[in-house]
């Protein structure tokens, strides 16, 4: 199913993953909108896209904002939500509080996304939630981001019941050098993490926000795909 002429939502499309994959719609003549907390980055991301691109201002931890997002968007074809940034702690460590903010901007976004959105997508539209590998192989003091993506998945197998014929899935990626983690580490430590994650993995390196787009690109465009987890993580769950 070729994506030209269709309307394609990306929530998190000013930086990373969201933004490699609204650049390949945007070139598979998809008419891209991009949504994000920050204006000034969305302003950026749409100049690297290209001007056949509308941005939108969205709060994923803000019922009212994501509501505001699909009433002035209107129908669409695709739905891509990409997550915040994860929080690690030792499960003894972090207070319930913290904890239930994890889920409320990435397990309770992406659901209020996949809620309001779901009334304005095509039939033979599709809805792409983002997990990660801690699902399927967790490392110490990720036991709540674990639990997240466990969730999202989950929810992503009920609504692809529950929104039939509308397909939905998840991506599932591995560690991937975007700007959050680039963020998150000192360029040395940064490198030094890189080197190791790819020693250990069957791929023998690490993921580009490239790689992951194309997977979504992918969720996107197969009809037959639904209720499905694609795993983009040079083989990490497997290992």
């Amino acid at each position: 199913m070729s994506l030209k002429n269709k309307r394609v939502v990306i929530i998190g499309g000013s930086s990373g993953i969201g933004l490699a994959t609204a650049k390949m719609a945007a070139a598979e003549g998809a008419k891209v909108i991009i949504a994000g907390r920050t204006e000034s980055k969305l302003k950026a991301a749409m100049a690297e896209i290209g001007n056949d691109v509308d941005t939108y201002t969205v709060d994923l931890t803000e019922e009212a904002s994501i509501k505001a997002l699909f009433e002035q968007v209107g129908s669409f074809d695709h739905l891509v939500i990409t997550g915040p940034a994860p929080q690690f702690g030792h499960f003894l460590e972090l207070n319930i509080e913290q904890v239930h903010q994890e889920f409320e901007g990435k397990f309770w976004g992406q659901y209020r996304a996949a809620w309001y959105g779901a009334k304005s997508i095509s039939q033979s539209g599709s809805i792409v939630f983002m997990s990660g590998a801690y699902r399927a192989r967790p490392v110490p003091g990720a036991s709540s981001l674990a639990a997240v993506q466990a969730g999202i998945e989950g929810l992503a197998r009920g609504l692809a019941i529950d929104l039939s014929p509308v397909r939905v899935n998840v991506i599932s990626p591995g560690l991937t050098d975007t700007p959050i983690i680039q963020s998150a580490f000192a360029d040395d430590a940064r490198l030094k993490l890189y080197e190791e994650q790819a020693n250990m993995l069957p791929a023998k390196r690490i993921g580009t926000p490239e790689d992951i787009a194309q997977s979504i690109l992918y969720l996107l465009s197969n009809r037959y795909v639904t209720g499905s987890t694609l795993f983009p993580d040079g083989g990490y769950t497997m290992r």
